[in-house]
């Protein structure tokens, strides 16, 4: 099970082919695969899927597919998403089919915002002040304003919700990826974002606060990021099954997705424009070839914040 964002618009504002929207599959699945992971479940189920282009350079595919350890990780990937059929995927869908849409994104903007203080943690250490500030402002408005996050107020002031977490950090200081792994249930990481994984888990603000993982608050918490994340990234686990080598693809989203996360953290790239921006501008659409790497920072609405990693807490 992998992930980052599903959403509810995605037939009516993305125009791709089920192979392109697989490739995307893994960024939503991160959060419901993920039962440890913290920076990565947010779930932004307003914003459209964005797209991660296909590796094309003999360099972009050598980073995104350093899998020394194949045989071992598609074992573990056959594995994960068998236990998402018996388990995660019925136990999802009675969820969405009991619950209506309006309270799925107040659970949605409740999960994200218990995520914040940890990115602000994140921010700091990489030295991003105006993007602390604008997590604790996020963090401070809608716990408050917003009902305990219930309502992402903070958005429609102009705060932008965005994502940091341990793995990134690291990289915004120079260490290296490493190796990729599938891990069973935990889902893809390489290295480097697997020992971030265990800083974000242990690390976390709002854990810590709450007595810990294992305490009734934590393991409340995790189970509604799990099923909350799992839920919205239902369509992209169709569309991943529709690859013709669902496993490659994931692997290859996910390292683009990692990439563009620390190419953000050290200013290399700019951040993508919000979908709903530039269509509001009456500015043509991108076509699938002419977007770029996705962009770290997902777009913010009133309805529900942006999820996960994922991937379980935050």
């Amino acid at each position: 099970m992998i992930g980052v964002s599903a959403t509810k618009d995605l037939g009516k504002t993305l125009r791709v082919t089920a192979a392109e929207a697989a490739a995307t599959a893994v960024l939503a699945l991160l959060a419901a695969g993920g039962l440890s992971e913290t920076a990565h479940a947010r779930a932004n189920i307003e914003k459209p899927i964005p797209l991660v282009a296909a590796p094309t350079a003999a360099s972009d595919l050598a980073r995104t597919a350093h899998d020394p350890l194949e045989d071992f990780n598609r074992g573990s990937y056959a594995f994960s998403m068998g236990l998402d059929r018996a388990v995660f995927r019925p136990v999802t869908h009675g969820y969405m089919a009991a619950t209506p849409t309006p309270v799925r994104h107040r659970v949605s903007a409740f999960v994200y915002n218990l995520g914040e203080p940890g990115t602000f943690v994140n921010d700091v250490l990489q030295g991003k002040p105006k993007r602390a500030g604008k997590s604790s402002a996020r963090f401070a408005i809608n716990s408050t304003v917003g009902v305990l996050g219930l309502f992402d107020v903070a958005a429609s002031m102009g705060i932008r919700s965005h994502d940091a977490d341990f793995g990134q950090t690291f990289g915004r200081y120079g260490i290296k990826p490493g190796p990729y792994l599938y891990v069973p249930v935990l889902g893809p990481l390489n290295v480097r974002d697997g020992v971030g994984r265990v800083f974000d888990f242990f690390a976390d603000p709002i854990g810590l606060a709450g007595q810990g993982w294992t305490s009734p608050f934590g393991v409340t918490r995790l189970a509604a990021q799990t099923i909350d994340t799992r839920a919205n990234a239902d369509l992209a686990f169709r569309a991943l099954d529709q690859a013709i080598d669902p496993y490659a693809t994931a692997r290859s989203a996910y390292g683009q997705h990692r990439e563009a996360l620390v190419r953000e953290a050290t200013g290399a790239v700019q951040d993508l424009p919000d979908f709903d921006e530039v269509a509001s501008s009456g500015a043509p659409a991108a076509t699938p070839s002419e977007i770029p790497t996705v962009s770290a920072e997902p777009a913010s609405t009133d309805a529900a914040p942006s999820a996960p990693t994922p991937s379980a807490p935050q």
